[in-house]
């Protein structure tokens, strides 16, 4: 396997980095609380699901 004869410089390791950023999860509204949720999961707010109960949630 061949190796690097020279480490890359400061900039260049930056400008290939630039993208990795995470980028924050996109958020659907519940449609029975109208609370953000993530998307295909079960709202933590109503514990609703396609439109169907699937969890309790204890009021607090």
């Amino acid at each position: 396997m061949p190796n690097p004869k020279r480490r890359h410089s400061q900039r260049r390791t930056q400008n290939r980095r630039a993208h990795d950023a995470l980028k924050p999860a996109g958020l659907a509204e519940c449609p029975n609380c109208h609370e953000p949720k993530l998307p295909h999961r079960v709202c933590p707010h109503c514990g609703q699901y396609k439109g169907r109960e699937v969890i309790e949630v204890e009021e607090t």
